[in-house]
């Protein structure tokens, strides 16, 4: 019933003039001769205050060079989607909890955030899916693989060594 509703409010809509002379080019919505743009960075409309910024930008490191700087300085690096604070995916919450259980200070980078950052991770650990979690400047895996070894024991020496009392993220 709900389905039906809502597909005839949309043909409703879509009927209107106003909807069918909608397009879209690079980033923005052109309507009825109006312009309407979206986040895009580099966009001249777009005052200098109100476009995006990326912190890993005004580091003046390459990316690679920022992941490596990472997992080399954290014990714990996790790249995940959200924060520790507040996962994006349920993969991401599962290896913040499976972490947390450890009270280690967890370092993390939210690669939503910079689809770059993104590419340059999977680069740097050959590895296609998130979260990535390194310990000790090793890759270990995403939440599937921390949670087998949280289940074998093996987690538990992996962390061994890492004081809860270091700095976090």
């Amino acid at each position: 019933m709900a389905r039906s509703l809502s597909n005839l409010i949309f043909k409703g809509i879509a009927s209107y003039p106003s909807a069918r002379s909608s397009r879209i080019v690079s980033g923005s919505l052109y309507r009825n001769g109006m312009k309407y743009s979206t986040d895009v960075p580099n966009d001249p409309d777009t005052h200098e205050d109100f476009r995006p910024t990326s912190k890993v930008d005004a580091s003046g490191l390459s990316l690679k060079e920022v992941v490596e700087q990472d997992v080399k300085e954290n014990p714990v690096m996790l790249y995940m989607k959200g924060v520790p604070e507040f996962p994006q995916c349920g993969f991401s919450s599962l290896a913040v909890r499976v972490l947390g259980a450890y009270n280690v200070p967890i370092s993390a980078r939210n690669i939503l955030e910079d689809p770059e950052l993104k590419s340059a991770v999977k680069a740097f650990s050959h590895w296609p899916t998130f979260p990535q979690i390194f310990i000790k400047g090793e890759f270990i895996g995403g939440s599937d693989i921390i949670l087998n070894m949280h289940q074998s024991g093996e987690l538990k020496e992996k962390l061994k060594g890492i004081a809860s009392n270091q700095k976090s993220d």
